[in-house]
């Protein structure tokens, strides 16, 4: 049987320390390709950060508008107070208030509070989609301001009252024929975002809410107040 003799080959023996050597040497040329790749191909968004606009909800919008409601009773409480005008009634149009939505308001003076609510026109009369206010004869606008609601009559649009403008936004109000009156094209409820129908100046109601607003005006004793304001 043949056998190895001394000087015979023996296995070679990788050194480790040359093998940890070479592994590091890898791992850092790996490292280096994936840190060029990462800035060759990486575009990072440079664009300032634009802030979303305010979402006004509905409980803010409300509240807003209960605001607007109690600085204008607010006002008309002291102007019925010192012209002997009714002091537990008003009746108040916010034009802010898109006309979709009621914004006709029976305010109680006394209560401090709303009683009930309707949907009301604006005049037609206006550029684009704003509304366009005005106190010219033949204008179709709706005029701002102040008005004392005076007698009923049954006119074009069957039942009617007539109004007088206080302020000198609306003087001319009785001049231009502009009353309170009601029209089949306003609905009952709300119809927003949809508007409903413009009007050629007067502040028109629905047939069921005039009846509703006439309830009041035939039992207030001293004259109501109107006041449409923006």
């Amino acid at each position: 049987m043949w056998k190895r003799g001394r000087y015979a080959s023996q296995p070679y023996i990788f050194p480790m320390k040359l093998l940890m050597k070479l592994s590091t040497t890898i791992l850092l040329l790996f490292t280096s390709i994936a840190a060029l790749a990462y800035l060759i191909w990486y575009k990072p968004n440079t664009k300032p950060a634009v802030a979303k606009p305010k979402t006004v909800t509905k409980k803010e919008d409300n509240k807003a508008l209960l605001l607007r409601l109690k600085q204008q009773a607010d006002v008309i409480l002291t102007y019925a107070k010192a012209h002997q005008y009714n002091t537990t009634y008003c009746f108040l149009v916010d034009m802010k208030v898109e006309s979709g939505k009621k914004r006709f308001f029976v305010y109680n003076l006394q209560k401090d509070s709303v009683e009930t609510s309707g949907l009301v026109t604006h005049g037609g009369g206006r550029t684009g989609n704003d509304i366009q206010f005005s106190n010219t004869p033949n204008s179709l606008c709706t005029s701002l301001g102040k008005y004392k609601i005076g007698g009923s009559y049954t006119g074009r649009f069957g039942l009617a009252f007539k109004l007088y403008g206080l302020d000198a936004t609306n003087s001319k109000a009785y001049e231009r024929a502009v009353v309170l009156h009601s029209h089949s094209c306003v609905p009952n409820d709300e119809t927003a975002p949809y508007p409903i129908c413009t009007s050629w100046g007067c502040p028109t109601v629905a047939p069921a809410f005039l009846t509703s607003l006439k309830t009041y005006l035939d039992n207030a004793g001293e004259p109501v107040l109107l006041d449409i304001y923006y």
